[in-house]
């Protein structure tokens, strides 16, 4: 059997593996931006005052304040930037209109940043409880917002906001069930 003949015959499968493969892109993006972020607003400019608004905590010994925030805001707005136009033209190939798709993927990048934004004070004041460094604690923290963020994002990019209008053929579904 050819890669071809496989590809197409596990047509989901396939999507799954080339979500999480090139989703990469944007976990690189968020990575870099973090590091970068951390760098500038908390090492340079020493923006680690206590930070609380609403929803979002950055007020713990670790969690490095207002720069922390900063730093994962910044970071999860260019990631879903990069995630949306990688996930629709190489992993979903789908022709679904602009207009009608990015509106939604907005929906679930607003869910995924706010959840990525509260989610790393607590988890970067853990792992400081731990014993961890600041970039280490910021490093798992941008691990455990990319599992949850490929957790809800796969099936509603896939069935929601990404599917092809073009009747694609889902026998893959039914063999990587």
């Amino acid at each position: 059997m050819s890669f071809k003949t496989w590809t197409e015959e596990h047509q989901s499968l396939w999507e799954f593996i080339k979500f999480n493969v090139l989703s990469n892109i944007s976990t690189a993006t968020r990575f870099v931006v973090t590091w970068v972020g951390t760098a500038i607003f908390v090492n340079a400019l020493a923006m680690t005052q206590p930070f609380s608004f609403l929803i979002f905590n950055y007020t713990s010994d670790g969690s490095n304040g207002l720069g922390g925030f900063l730093t994962f805001l910044l970071a999860e707005v260019l990631a879903q930037v990069v995630n949306f136009f990688v996930q629709m033209k190489f992993v979903f190939k789908s022709d679904a209109s602009f207009s009608t798709a990015a509106p939604k993927y907005a929906v679930l990048a607003v869910l995924i940043v706010v959840v990525n934004l509260v989610l790393p004070g607590y988890v970067t004041s853990w792992c400081i409880g731990w014993g961890m460094g600041a970039e280490l604690a910021a490093t798992v923290a941008s691990v455990v917002n990319t599992v949850l963020a490929v957790i809800v994002s796969f099936p509603v990019l896939k069935f929601w906001i990404t599917p092809s209008t073009q009747g694609k053929d889902d026998a893959g579904t039914a063999a990587a069930a």
